[in-house]
Parts: structure tokens; sequence; C-alpha cells
């Protein structure tokens, strides 16, 4: 299944691995209000694809954060960032 979404964290977003069932785990992303989850995809070797997935989702959410956790990434909407849009 297939969609476009953007969405912001709310002041009590998180994420959790959760089980769907005891053999099916997910990915679940709470953003306060909206709920996301992730789970294996339902063909041979899914669960290889979703572990792929979260490892380049955890790499890449660590540069996010490490570029917001920098003077960087911290100052640069509030100092009139040129890429960003009114």
């Amino acid at each position: 299944m297939g969609f476009n979404a953007t969405c912001t964290p709310g002041q009590d977003a998180g994420a959790a691995m959760i089980r769907v069932t005891p053999e099916v785990p997910a990915l679940a992303i709470y953003l306060d209000p909206v709920n996301i989850a992730i789970q294996l995809p339902p063909f041979p070797g899914g669960s290889d694809v979703l572990m792929r997935f979260c490892r380049e989702l955890s790499r890449e959410a660590s540069k996010l954060a490490d570029h917001l956790g920098s003077q960087e990434g911290r100052h640069a909407l509030a100092e009139g960032d040129p890429d960003v849009r009114s």
C-alpha cells in the first residue's frame, strides 16, 4: 500500500516496537495525534526488508537529530535560513 503524508510530532510523540501478535513485530510511530504502524511485508523475505528499512530509518533519524542538536540546526529557522519559506 502506498501513500504520502506529512506530519509533525506533537509534544507527546514517541515510537516503540510493538507486537501485533506474538509472532508479528511492528514499528509504531505515535506522532500525537497521528499514529502509524509499520508491519512486516507479507511476502517471503519480508522480515529482511523491514530489518533493512528500520536500520536505514535509525541511521537517517540519527543524522537529523544530530543536525537539529547542532548550532546550525537549532538556529537555522530563527536566523532566516534562505531555504525556509514563509
